[in-house]
Order: structure tokens, then sequence, then C-alpha cells
């Protein structure tokens, strides 16, 4: 058994006996040990504390010390809402928006999530996987020890295959504890723009079939926005997903009051992601609700839309996460640190909100709070060691810069 301690940690940080969903004032309450010890053994949180405990305990010191003076030591980021396997970037579309060009006309000349699939059904199994596996091992170098990762580039049967099967490849090869979710209702490909029933009857009669066979996906996801797929056939998918065991996370409210809220609390779903438009009734039953608002403030960033309504979510009791929405369209970055800064900065959450949402319900959002999201005795060893700073709230204060000294994820240091 080999164990590791962290001694003379300056704030050991989200440190909890017990974790539940964070929802209203909660989110504010962040635990923190100042002068502080943490012991690891193999993949495992055994034992933390003050380090006037350390010195009155019969603790065997491990040969593997490492002393973490001026330096604060918190979990891994949880980011529960990500597009990371794709063929290819698309930053001509970038440039488009920068002349001024609508999302509409961009779609109308081949952009958008129709770029992106028309790639990624020319890709091979292999070439998605080397380029999602370089940008999984980026991530996991910048704090992200969890993950959620969802198709939905495919909009065919194989090509929605081949990407769960990428995922299901990631998760078996890598030590980040990842989650996958089938979103082949993302859009209506080009030959079925005007038969949705068709397309409708594709993803539940030849998709979901073989992803239940082989055991592909955790979840199942629907861009449930105008133009896209309905409140009803958001709800129609979802329960077709229901029946072969996947639970439905819904993208709801990112461009219009679409019903995603509505239908993501009536399936009860796990969660209901982007709500960049919310009025006073989706929040309040959202609130009312046990399904987590993952927000996306990346994504209305790269957008130039209006963050999402954190302050308001907060106030009305609503559990809220943090997510990354990293995707090659609308939110070409997976770094955690700075949704984080970007959550205080324009959403004006507090640091102690903004960690919490990131690590802790995060990981409520991917059900994988037992083991990940705080440090808490008997969880996995999966902690951001940063450089020496002043405070905790000089992490989402120094935007931009890179604070991170260490990652360890299940007990192994990233490298």
């Amino acid at each position: 058994m080999s164990a590791l301690l962290l001694t003379n940690i300056k704030q050991l940080v989200n440190v909890r006996r017990q974790w539940s969903v964070l929802r209203g004032k909660e989110l504010a309450e962040l635990p923190c040990i100042s002068n502080a010890f943490l012991l690891i053994e193999d993949d495992t949180i055994v034992d933390y504390g003050p380090m006037e405990q350390l010195a009155s305990t019969d603790i065997a010191l491990p040969a593997n010390v490492i002393d973490a003076t001026g330096k604060l030591v918190l979990p891994t980021w949880c980011d529960s809402h990500t597009h990371i396997v794709f063929a290819a970037s698309r930053e001509n579309e970038f440039i488009d928006k920068l002349k001024g060009l609508s999302y509409a006309e961009i779609a109308a000349k081949g952009g958008g999530i129709l770029n992106s699939a028309r790639k990624l059904n020319e890709a091979s199994e292999d070439e998605l996987f080397n380029m999602a596996w370089e940008r999984l091992t980026a991530l996991s170098k910048l704090g992200t020890g969890a993950i959620e990762i969802k198709s939905g580039y495919g909009l065919t049967v194989a090509g929605e295959l081949k990407m769960l099967r990428v995922i299901k490849k990631l998760r078996e090869r890598s030590g980040i504890t990842i989650k996958a979710t089938f979103l082949g209702a993302h859009t209506y490909p080009v030959e079925y723009k005007d038969n949705h029933q068709g397309y409708i009857d594709l993803i539940i009669k030849e998709m979901l079939p073989v992803i239940a066979r082989e055991k592909l996906a955790d979840y199942i996801d629907v861009f449930c926005e105008t133009g896209f797929f309905s409140q009803a056939e958001t709800e129609t998918i979802c329960k077709a997903g229901m029946q072969v065991g996947l639970k439905p996370k819904i993208h709801a409210n990112q461009l219009n009051l679409s019903g995603g809220v509505q239908a993501g609390v009536a399936l009860g779903a796990v969660s209901v992601d982007h709500l960049e438009t919310m009025d006073e009734a989706a929040i309040k039953m959202l609130a009312g609700s046990s399904t987590i608002g993952t927000l996306l403030p990346t994504a209305a960033f790269f957008l130039r839309m209006p963050f999402q309504p954190a302050r308001a979510l907060i106030d009305a009791d609503c559990a809220i996460a943090l997510a990354s929405d990293f995707n090659p369209g609308s939110s070409p970055s997976g770094n955690m640190n700075l949704v984080v800064n970007m959550s205080c900065i324009q959403m004006k959450m507090l640091p102690e909100e903004a960690i919490n949402a990131a690590t802790l319900n995060g990981a409520w959002a991917m059900e994988c709070a037992n083991e990940l999201g705080s440090i808490s005795i008997g969880k996995k060893a999966n902690i951001i060691i940063t450089q020496p700073v002043p405070s905790l709230a000089y992490l989402p204060y120094s935007f931009g810069s890179n604070l991170i000294e260490r990652v360890m994820i299940k007990g192994e240091w990233v490298v």
C-alpha cells in the first residue's frame, strides 16, 4: 500500500464529513481547514485535519511527504457538460460571426452542428479517439477529474454509435471518471429537415436498442429549443431512453423559453443545462425540484449572449452546477478554472459558490458525488494543488493565470 502525506497546507478546501446537493445559501458555505494535512493511501483519502492534530495522533508518517506551505488543496473539477469528441474545430465560423453573420446564416452555408456532423462522419473511430484523448489529457492538467461527454455530432446511426464507442474507450483507458450521454437529438439532419418524426423514429428504433445492448451511455439528452426539438418531442425521446435505462439530461432554455426546464422537471431529469433564458415560472419550477440547473458561462461569453441568471437561481434555492460545454462551435475551451473565474466576474457568484458548483454540485450532476467532489474520507484522491497564493479568492480574481501546480487523479499524479 502506497501512502502520501501533504503537510502545512495553507488551506484545505471543501472538506466534508457528509455531503448533499447544495442549494441557496448552502452554496456559499465552503468548509476549509487552515494549516492542514491530508493523508492519501493508494487512490483514497483516508484522513485530514489541522496540523496540530497530526502531531497529537499516532498516524504513522509515510515515507512520501509533500510540504504544501502557502498552497491550497481542493478537489478536482467535475465538468458535467462537454462535447469533447469532435473531428475538427470551427474557427472559420468564428470569423463569420465577427463579420456579422447570424447563426441561421452560418447554418445555411453548411455550418453549425451539421458542419461538425459532416466532418465527424468522415473521421475514423481511431482518429476521433486520439483527438479526444489529447483534449482529455489537457483538461486533466487543468484540474478536471470527472467529465461528462455527449454524442450528438453523428446524427446518423453509424455516427452516433461511433461517438459513443469512442467515449466508452476513453472511459476504459482513462483514470478520469467519465459519464457518457447520448445526444442523437442534437439537431435534425438535412434529410430529415421536413420529417421530424422520421428522425425521432430512427433515434428510438435504431439507435437506442444498440446503445442499450452495448451499454454505451448513462444518460439521454435532447436539445429542447425553438427550431430544434419541441418540449413534446423532447419528452417523447427522453421517455424512450428511460425505458432502456438512460436518465435524462436536457439542453434547456439556451436561446428561448423552450419548455426545456418544464420537460426536465416533469421527467425527473438529473440536470437541465444552459438556462440563459429563464423567467420566474421556470426558476420557480426548477427550485421546487431535485433537478440540477447546470450553467455554462463560457458558452454565453463566446456567443455574446446574456449570462445565466445565477444570482436569481441561487436566491430562489435552485441547485446549480457549473460546467464548460467544451465544444467546437460555441465554447471551444474546457478550462474549468476560467469557468469559475467567469462565474464570479460575470454572474456575481461568490468564490465559495463557484467552487462548490464546479466540484460537489458538478459531481451530483454526474451522479458521482459519493466518490468525488469534496475532500472526504473514503472518497477518491482527486486533488488540485495550487501554486502559493494569498487566498482562496485569488483563484477567480486572477483570471487568465494558471495557478495549478499539480493534479492528482485517483492517487496518480497527472504528468
